[in-house]
């Protein structure tokens, strides 16, 4: 005799974008959002902790964040002047 297999219900709220973007790539992958879901929590499990580093930034790090996120003191270079910069 086979036992049931017991399922648990999560409801978690996320952007909609979010969701239907992360719903393209996972049908790329052929896998379901559930499957993805269970693939995270074992690895949360095998890994006694989130499967990749959490950090917090430091001042530098966030003062960049914020200013990219402004898009304040942006400025447009080509290819070429990105290349020049790279060798000096």
């Amino acid at each position: 005799m086979v036992a049931a297999m017991k399922t648990a219900i999560i409801n978690a709220r996320v952007k909609p974008e979010l969701k239907s973007d992360v719903e393209k790539i996972l049908a790329q992958l052929g896998i379901t959002t559930t499957q993805a879901i269970t693939m995270f929590f074992e690895q949360i499990k095998m890994n006694r902790g989130i499967p990749f580093q959490l950090n917090i930034p430091n001042a530098e790090t966030e003062a960049a964040m914020k200013e990219a996120r402004e898009e304040t003191k942006l400025i447009n270079v080509t290819l070429a002047e990105l290349e020049n910069n790279l060798k000096k």
